[in-house]
């Protein structure tokens, strides 16, 4: 083993006789109710879109991967049993864990193992880690062993193989898991209730199904901020992950709740079309940048649950150097850049926002800014699967947009030609490249902060704050995820205390 880096209502419930909440408490201690706020889209595959509401409720759920990310960002086995690196960190062989079976009873073996890997790299293939698995290649040694070449030197490796896009998917049904999910993991899907709920329950034929305490859990779909609050003070919601911060006071002071605020490795920011006019314009970026009050943003996003960014990398990430003094909160240099650039004001722009209740709220916060240096932004709000057809895929129909970017080695994409930024430095891909390639630690903590610098430097984004992950859940909950280096609900750690 190697580790890296480490629905019942309330006003129902009253309606019954007086001893009938004591036994509907009771058999909440086998069955959870979980809340999040985007649906996953376009399905429960989550090689096939790029939302990080699919790993949220299928990762290490229904599906399993070779490794398995823990809180702390440590990188243990799960179906793998071990693992060894070749000295030049391009060879890993995997022993894989016997009498392991897909929930249609089909076999897991190394030959899942390549198909997933080959099939995320295929031509077909939507995976958005796609050019991660394009440099590997996988071959099989035995029936629980596999053997993968990198072409090149990544030593977050196996973390990459413990997310979503890396699940072992079983050959039959790959294609039908949107809709069908079919895995190695505790649970199966029970029902689906598209724009409501995802019912999962416990699949009997799990290797160590003894050990996982839930026959069921539910997540249910609540983009309203108010409608969460309300949610969890009624007991309709036992647990909520990523709640409204807004939330949180009140549920502070309430002894039926506890409440978890930990870190992450997200990145939210204000999105930036690179292709558009006049934002291909650096100088014009740059005006951008210097319009917006940081502290302001996450104050009015986040109540104040963030810290401050300057570039596209986290504060307590390897190689991480502060970059929020290269484009500092300056509303009159911004007005010098604008007209630098030949910009006429006011600069008429749109903020494209994602349903989630930081785009909405600082979406208010950041055209108040840039108002006060010429930019009048119109806000235009969209639901959750539009965002990914028109501005995160298809044409990139959008000039500037608010969103978390939740995955923690997530500097490739800046190289990517095609990504919907549509950022495209050489000089960038010059030092991705060799931050891929640099053996030594050191070397490749300088590379990571000299790929900060240029993007703070080109003003790729308005880059805005590392956000802090709130969870509230019913104070009975145990092995609730405190710190969120991937975004999942592990369900098998997850039990109740007595009373429910």
């Amino acid at each position: 083993m190697m580790k890296r880096r480490t629905v019942l209502t309330t006003a129902a419930l009253s309606t019954l006789p007086l001893a009938l909440p004591q036994a509907f408490a009771q058999s909440r201690k086998d069955s959870v109710v979980l809340a999040m706020t985007l649906e996953p889209s376009p399905g429960l595959d989550p090689t096939g879109g790029a939302a990080s509401s699919i790993s949220e409720v299928t990762l290490y759920n229904i599906y399993e991967t070779l490794t398995k990310i823990n809180s702390d960002g440590s990188v243990t086995p799960l179906l793998a049993e071990s693992w060894e690196v070749s000295p030049d960190l391009k060879t890993y062989t995997f022993k894989l864990r016997k009498g392991v079976k897909f929930h249609n009873d089909e076999p897991f073996n190394a030959q899942a193992v390549k198909f997933s890997f080959d099939r995320a790299a295929g031509e077909k293939s939507t995976n958005k880690d796609k050019r991660t698995f394009a440099n590997i290649t996988t071959q099989v040694v035995d029936e629980h062993t596999v053997v993968i070449l990198a072409k090149e030197i990544d030593p977050d490796f196996p973390f990459l193989l413990g997310q979503g896009t890396a699940i072992i998917v079983e050959p039959k049904s790959a294609d039908t898991n949107g809709t069908k999910p079919v895995g190695t993991g505790p649970f199966r899907l029970e029902n689906w209730v598209k724009g409501s709920s995802i019912t999962l329950a416990k699949w009997d034929g799990y290797r160590n199904a003894a050990a996982i305490k839930l026959k069921k859990a539910t997540f249910r779909i609540i983009p309203d901020p108010a409608a969460q609050v309300a949610a969890l003070l009624a007991g309709d919601v036992d647990v909520f992950s990523r709640v409204t911060p807004r939330a949180v006071p009140q549920f502070k002071t309430n002894s039926k709740f506890q409440v978890l605020v930990g870190g992450s490795r997200a990145k939210t920011i204000l999105a930036i079309n690179n292709q558009k006019k006049p934002l291909d314009d650096v100088r014009v970026r740059r005006a951008i940048a210097a319009a917006i009050d940081r502290k302001a943003v996450i104050q009015g996003a986040a109540d104040g649950y963030g810290a401050p960014i300057g570039s596209h990398y986290t504060p307590g990430a390897f190689g991480y150097v502060d970059t929020t003094g290269v484009n500092p909160y300056n509303p009159e240099k911004a007005k010098a850049l604008l007209k630098e650039a030949g910009v006429k004001t006011p600069l008429e722009l749109t903020i494209t926002l994602p349903p989630p209740p930081y785009a909405r709220q600082g979406g208010e916060v950041i055209a108040s800014q840039l108002a006060k240096v010429g930019i009048t932004a119109k806000l235009q709000n969209v639901e959750w699967a539009q965002w990914l057809s028109n501005t995160y895929g298809g044409a990139h129909n959008y000039d500037l947009t608010i969103i978390s970017h939740v995955e923690p080695f997530d500097l490739g994409n800046f190289a990517k030609p095609d990504y919907y930024w549509g950022y495209k430095s050489p000089k960038f891909n010059d030092i991705y490249d060799k931050i891929k390639t640099a053996p030594r630690a050191a070397d490749r903590a300088k590379l990571l902060g000299d790929a900060q610098r240029l993007l703070a430097e080109d003003s790729v984004h308005g880059f805005l704050y590392q956000p802090q992950w709130i969870t509230i859940a019913n104070k009975n909950i145990k092995g609730l995820w405190k710190d969120m280096p991937i975004f999942v609900n592990d369900l098998s750690a997850l039990s109740w205390s007595s009373p429910a």
